[in-house]
């Protein structure tokens, strides 16, 4: 009987296990995020594509709740398994690259892939002049209006400035008898209160280590707006109007305007067809401040201690690029791109002359997006926050309302505010 090298029953199996072996080789590469998982077909997308042009790299997507995603990632960097990429928004950014936390993304610091991003989206996620976030999605607000009240009002042109925005609010309900606008003053969603009125309007609220806020200029601001709450410009309830309830209350003629995004006349589309049809959209004015009102940026982090550096900024880069951020734009139609070629494609533009309210909120708010900073304090600037703002917040709502004199308000609540930070 005629034997056979053993060297040929050994080829198919050193080919199995060179394959084997290759397998093995591919660095898993997870990124993080929160509350996304609706968007599941864009991820997945995204996660295929990049896998396919980076053989030796697997993307891994994983979604989770937004108050999971801090405990989870510090639980994960002290065992030593921190994912490559986290999804922060901005003050988060700030706070974990401050605690050393995070490690700065030397490509966008100093590399020629800043051009990518829109100057302010860098800006927003750079700590002692290092960035440490590739900027993903954003927002900024929109004026969405009522047709019908704006021309028995006689409003013909848009507002250019905040100053004409105010005349033409007064106007409105002067001529009509409806309030104009709500300006965000409730509180218990986090995203409402007058420290963002300052920023938009370019007043400091903390320098060096003490609150800002009790001068002149801030009393002057104050005043306006106690002004038009007494003449009914803005509504009675402006301290109760959270999304819902201003969403509601434009849906059923109540208010002439929504300073809002996008996603809020999708709401008015369902709940109100008539009113949908009779909106019309034109970008927030910019003041002072030179920042568009209602911005929020999303990114991507590098968490310390996450070995790759250099696979994790290949998916941060890959994932915050032009083509990956006018995609999720296009699948959710409300997010707005950082990077600038997204924020200028023609699908933006497309929507300026549309009949559908909702395309040409998206051309408004692309208008915007060069202006798109993310209001925040500066990082641990108060020692008990929770407690501070609702003082504050609390005061601001007693001087508008009419039972507190502004100048009186605003000293009691700078007084509260240093005496905790002096404890620091």
């Amino acid at each position: 009987m005629k034997k056979h090298p053993v060297s040929l029953y050994c080829l198919p199996l050193a080919a199995a296990l060179m394959a084997g072996s290759a397998f093995a080789q591919k660095t898993t590469v997870e990124f993080w995020t929160f509350n996304l998982s609706p968007f599941a077909p864009y991820f997945e997308e995204s996660v295929k594509k990049f896998n396919a042009a980076n053989p030796t790299l697997e993307a891994k997507w994983v979604d989770m709740n937004w108050d999971q995603i801090q405990p989870k990632l510090i639980t994960a960097m002290a065992a030593g398994k921190a994912p490559a990429l986290v999804n922060f928004n901005v003050p988060w950014t700030h706070e974990f690259a401050r605690k050393g936390h995070l490690q700065a993304i030397d490509t966008l610091s100093n590399g020629s892939n800043r051009a990518v991003y829109l100057p302010v989206a860098l800006d927003d996620l750079a700590v002692n002049n290092k960035v440490y976030g590739f900027p993903f999605y954003n927002s900024v607000s929109v004026i969405a209006y009522n047709k019908d009240l704006f021309s028995k009002a006689g409003i013909k042109a848009q507002p250019t400035t905040f100053n004409e925005f105010i005349a033409q609010a007064r106007q409105i309900k002067e001529k009509t008898g409806v309030p104009a606008f709500s300006p965000k003053l409730a509180t218990k969603s986090g995203d409402g209160g007058m420290v963002r009125w300052f920023m938009y309007l370019g007043l400091p609220v903390v320098q060096n280590g003490k609150a800002a806020f009790n001068t002149p200029e801030h009393v002057k601001v104050v005043e306006s707006f106690a002004d038009l709450y007494r003449s009914g410009v803005i509504p009675k309830d402006s301290f109760r109007l959270e999304y819902e309830q201003e969403v509601a209350s434009y849906s059923s003629g109540k208010l002439a305007m929504m300073t809002t995004s996008s996603t809020a006349l999708k709401r008015v589309e369902v709940d109100n067809k008539a009113m949908y049809q009779k909106t019309d959209v034109m970008p927030f004015p910019i003041a002072e401040g030179k920042m568009a009102l209602g911005a929020w940026l999303m990114s991507y982090v590098i968490p310390k201690g996450y070995a790759n550096t250099e696979a994790a900024t290949k998916l941060g880069l890959f994932l915050t690029s032009d083509e990956r951020q006018l995609a999720i734009a296009r699948f959710t139609e409300t997010m707005l791109p950082s990077s600038k070629k997204a924020t200028e494609d023609p699908y933006f533009m497309a929507g300026k002359n549309s009949n559908e309210p909702v395309e040409r909120a998206r051309a408004a708010a692309a208008q915007s997006m060069k202006y798109a900073r993310t209001p925040m304090l500066p990082p641990n600037a108060l020692p008990d926050e929770a407690t501070m703002m609702k003082l504050f917040n609390d005061q601001m709502q007693m001087a508008i309302e009419g039972r507190k004199p502004v100048q009186k308000a605003l000293a009691d609540a700078a007084a509260d505010w240093n005496r905790r930070m002096a404890k620091k």
